[in-house]
């Protein structure tokens, strides 16, 4: 009987002994889900078509620059202006090189006045060499008087080549300071635009001083970069997408391709293309920042 509830007891210290040990965790099996980059290298999320970014450019915009020192004397355009190519933005003061053209037109003339007068010198003596050689062979006049004849001849002649070499330099001297003069009427490059204007009248400025940022607003271009798969998959009039956030996104214009890279760059494994906008895209400018989709060939 003792050994009986000597063994109930053992058995119910047992028991409660096991109730206190620690539970034994477990840890959860990996997730076999993972999420998919589908923004990896610009990819978007619509199968078959990969978007970039790049700039709306324009093909001219340049700074128009001072070709000779001088004084602003007129600005003709201002800001926001549009212009045609050819016309006059602003005016330097001519009054100087205007005195020294007039001088030169005058030399000119007075060069071709020459000219004029030895050729009729130049006839005179011919008529005296013909009169002189008749007189010869009748044997009124000597040999001497025919030969000084022929020397007038040929020393008239000489001073005709002189006269047309100083009228050609009077010429080329006229035509030097007309280009001059021409320097100081600074004229638009191409039509376009006046984005910023430099300087102001009365303003002093010598060679190569910057004075308007002339830019065209048309053709407007995207240039944009692609990875290196695509060298063989874009080509030349193949059309894209182009959005601008700047803009309105909702707004889709339609650009053709006109110039891919035929290599690519090695520090980023990318090829440069251009595309053209067609239409009229009156939201976009140049500068602007647009997102252009590509469509992906299967």
């Amino acid at each position: 009987m003792a050994m009986a509830m000597a063994m109930a007891t053992m058995l119910a210290v047992s028991a409660c002994d096991t109730s206190h040990q620690p539970a034994t965790v477990v840890a959860a099996p990996p997730s076999t889900a993972t999420a998919e980059n589908v923004a990896h290298s610009g990819q978007t999320a619509a199968e078959g078509s990969f978007v970039a970014t790049g700039p709306i450019v324009v093909e001219n915009q340049i700074d128009v620059v001072a070709l000779r020192a001088g004084v602003i004397t007129g600005i003709m355009f201002d800001v926001g202006r549009t212009v045609r190519k050819g016309e006059v933005l602003a005016t330097l003061d001519d009054r100087q090189l205007a005195a020294e053209r007039d001088a030169a037109q005058s030399k000119v003339l007075s060069s071709e006045a020459n000219l004029k007068d030895w050729e009729a010198e130049t006839g005179v003596v011919d008529a005296d060499l013909r009169r002189a050689q008749a007189m010869r062979d009748a044997g009124i006049n000597t040999v001497e008087e025919l030969d000084h004849a022929r020397y007038k001849v040929i020393g008239s002649q000489y001073e005709i080549e002189k006269a047309k070499q100083d009228l050609s330099t009077a010429q080329h001297n006229l035509r030097a300071l007309e280009l001059e003069m021409e320097k100081t009427r600074i004229t638009a490059p191409f039509d376009g635009i006046v984005a910023r204007r430099y300087t102001r009248t009365g303003q002093s400025v010598a060679v190569g001083d910057r004075l308007f940022w002339v830019t065209a607003v048309a053709p407007l271009l995207v240039e944009f970069t692609l990875p290196e798969r695509f060298i063989s998959g874009v080509k030349n009039g193949q059309t894209v997408t182009v959005t601008s956030a700047d803009a309105s996104p909702a707004v889709e214009h339609t650009a053709k391709v006109i110039d891919v890279s035929p290599v690519v760059d090695p520090s980023s494994g990318t090829i440069e293309v251009r595309a053209q906008i067609e239409g009229p895209a009156p939201d976009l400018r140049p500068g602007m920042l647009a997102s252009i989709r590509v469509a992906v060939a299967r």
